[in-house]
């Protein structure tokens, strides 16, 4: 598209920025940043609250759930093969670490280990 026929819309990007102060401004939560590690780590920590290793924020109350873990875990392990060559080497290392680490604290009730 030739450079005199493109429109922009300046308007739209004067209101992000304003979006992106206004909450600051009053107080209001900003979520954060998109980003993988946040959101494998979030998976991983649902995945710990389901292995007991900490209490459910809802209820307050530890609960093993290991139906739910498993599926979590498994839900990692499918990001893992799906995400292969595609992320940065700390992405790929995270993703190792909470894997494995994951699987072991999910085995370790079978295999009588305590951790």
């Amino acid at each position: 598209m030739d450079e005199t026929q493109k429109k922009v819309d300046e308007d739209w990007k004067q209101k992000v920025e304003k979006e992106k102060i206004a909450p600051k401004e009053e107080g209001k939560f900003i979520p954060p940043e998109p980003d993988f590690k946040f959101f494998i780590t979030t998976l991983a920590l649902q995945a710990s609250i389901a292995l007991g290793h900490m209490a459910n924020p809802e209820t307050q109350k530890t609960q093993k759930d290991p139906a739910q873990a498993k599926f979590i875990i498994d839900t990692l392990g499918m990001l893992q093969e799906k995400t292969k060559g595609n992320l940065t080497q700390e992405e790929t290392q995270l993703l190792e670490n909470l894997l494995y680490e994951l699987r072991l604290a999910y085995l370790a009730p079978e295999t009588g280990e305590v951790k």
